[in-house]
């Protein structure tokens, strides 16, 4: 740099002028002896000078692209973008392969030949019965799986990436399909399922993250939420199989075929995976940044977007941001500082969509066919709730563009609340076919509502308000607390509504009413607002502990790093 500033300067220099020159420094005009410019610098001056240029051009790219992410209408957003949208929609396929699968456990319970193969017969008033012990195992079995899955999965997204981690856990669903579908004793077929929830572990975590960091802040509540749709569209699936197939066998093919159909999903779903491109968040973390750039590119297209180069330098600086403020990536990090506010919301939030009576309203083809319908009416009314869930999830897009994450909950835990009061207390006041029937109608309602409001919500919480650097290993907590919570409701709702059991029936609302009312309080006093908030400006909230209440109103400049 010296060499060529002296060159040029002595070029253009004058006969009355000497010039002086040493290793260290760059030249000093004089003038009869009298300095009359100094344009002496120190080399290490120099280079620190282009080095801060260079970062302040890498500022003013990031601040070019935050801005125009947040700047850009939606259907604007939608036409840059749309390779994003597609992409993320192709990796969230894997979670209608999960909540296939999932919702599939709990039909094949309400089957008789399921039973009868199983379990045990119970007289003539009950027919065949599975030991309530083992139904609530066969039923946590893949959550507990999952559980263990999602950890590995963690550990694996941070190391090689979402892509390497789902086409892992495609790869062994394939196989652990097989357990289940020869399964000769309750006890091969709960190990079958057991395994089967280290891939759905691995799939819940990784298509939320995914969504999250290839798509823009327009966007990101959108992509994040229609994972939801894909879990709901695959319930739906594993419904009207189970209805079809049940109403002409009897047969333990009555379960078998559904199972079977499992393995229709990998494979397209591998091709897809392989062909999308990696998150350019994950790149960046890595030091890949060319990688990174052509990532980018491939995601978007258009006058309107920023260029690569300033979305990569966008992302970086948010990196920087979260190294400064938190180096290490470790499980224990999720625990220090601001990372513990944000971790107890992630894993909160999506364990309030358990608290809020999941286990009791989601999964009620057991429940309906306790409070006196057949098997065929049950699974024609948990058809209905998965087109009710389905409706809901995008009629939640619609809310989403006018209200915010926090308010949507605050609504969603309400009307859930009101709703299953009224079910424990029909179920407790009347006990003829109209009142089950009002039940059944009831929950359909609540379906409605949480997937209108809170579960699609939660998605999109979960995908916000974990920092860049440690949203694998955040998400993954989040789930498994979902997962643990899960288990633990699922045992509880089993034991309530089993016939031989508690024998609550629908006076188990009552239990869930009460929990869904705890998670109301968290919610008005912990949930902070995300909508329409960078990852930069996240980042900086929780760093200053800006109570939730205030996160909406709270003005983030964009040159503030803290």
């Amino acid at each position: 740099m010296t060499s060529s500033f002296s060159a040029s300067f002595s070029s253009s220099g004058t006969t009355s002028s000497a010039m002086s020159y040493d290793e260290k420094t760059a030249p000093t005009l004089t003038h009869d002896g009298k300095h009359v410019a100094v344009l002496t610098e120190n080399k290490d001056d120099l280079e620190s000078r282009a080095t801060n240029d260079d970062a302040i051009g890498a500022v003013s790219d990031a601040i070019a692209a935050e801005n125009a992410e947040k700047n850009i209408g939606f259907f604007a957003a939608v036409k840059t973008y749309h390779r994003a949208v597609l992409w993320s929609m192709a990796i969230s396929l894997c979670l209608v392969m999960e909540g296939y699968d999932t919702a599939l456990l709990g039909a094949a319970i309400a089957t008789p030949a399921f039973r009868k193969k199983f379990g045990y017969y119970a007289g003539p008033s009950k027919g065949y019965q599975l030991n309530p012990a083992w139904q609530a195992a066969l039923g946590q079995g893949p959550t507990i799986g999952a559980f263990c899955g999602i950890f590995i999965a963690s550990w694996a997204q941070d190391r090689w990436g979402y892509r390497r981690t789902i086409q892992a856990g495609l790869i062994a669903i394939t196989s652990f399909i097989f357990v289940v579908f020869f399964a000769p004793r309750i006890e091969i077929f709960f190990l079958g399922g057991f395994l089967c929830g280290f891939p759905w572990g691995a799939f819940s975590s990784s298509a939320v993250a995914y969504a999250s960091e290839i798509t823009p802040i327009k966007l990101r509540g959108y992509l994040t939420t229609y994972v939801n749709l894909c879990w709901i569209m695959g319930q739906f699936l594993s419904a009207a199989v189970v209805l079809e197939v049940t109403n002409v066998r009897q047969d333990e093919w009555a379960y078998k075929i559904p199972f079977a159909i499992q393995w229709v999903w990998p494979i397209p779903i591998f091709i897809l995976v392989t062909l999308a491109p990696e998150s350019p968040w994950f790149l960046v973390r890595k030091g890949r940044l060319d990688d990174a750039e052509k990532s980018v590119a491939r995601l978007s297209s258009g006058t309107e977007r920023a260029s690569p180069a300033e979305t990569v330098a966008m992302m970086v600086r948010t990196n920087d941001i979260e190294k400064s403020q938190h180096e290490s990536t470790s499980y224990l990090e999720c625990f220090k500082g601001s990372n513990l506010r944000r971790t107890e919301i992630t894993t909160v939030a999506w364990a309030c969509t358990v608290w809020a009576g999941a286990s009791f309203a989601n999964h009620p083809e057991y429940f309906f066919t306790q409070a006196g319908m057949s098997t065929s009416q049950s699974f024609k009314v948990t058809l209905g709730l998965r087109a009710l869930g389905f409706l809901g999830t995008l009629g939640s897009w619609v809310l989403m563009s006018h209200f915010g994450r926090r308010q949507m909950y605050l609504f969603g835990l309400s009307a859930d609340a009101i709703i299953l009061l009224l079910v424990g207390i029909l179920a407790s006041t009347t006990h003829t076919q109209g009142a089950v029937w009002a039940q059944g109608a009831l929950v359909m309602l609540w379906v409605f509502f949480w997937d209108l409001s809170v579960t699609v919500t939660a998605y999109a919480i979960v995908g916000e308000m974990s920092s860049t650097r440690m949203r694998a290993k955040s998400v993954g907590l989040a789930r498994n607390l979902y997962n643990v919570c899960g288990i633990g409701a699922g045992y509880i709702n089993t034991y309530s509504i089993n016939a031989t059991a508690w024998n609550w029936k629908g006076k188990a609302a009552f239990l869930w009413c009460g929990t869904c009312c705890l998670s109301l309080v968290w919610t008005y006093f912990r949930l902070p607002e995300a909508k329409g908030r960078s990852f930069r400006e996240l980042d900086i909230l929780f760093e200053r502990g800006v109570p939730a209440r205030d996160f909406k109103k709270t003005v983030i400049a964009d040159n503030e790093e803290k």
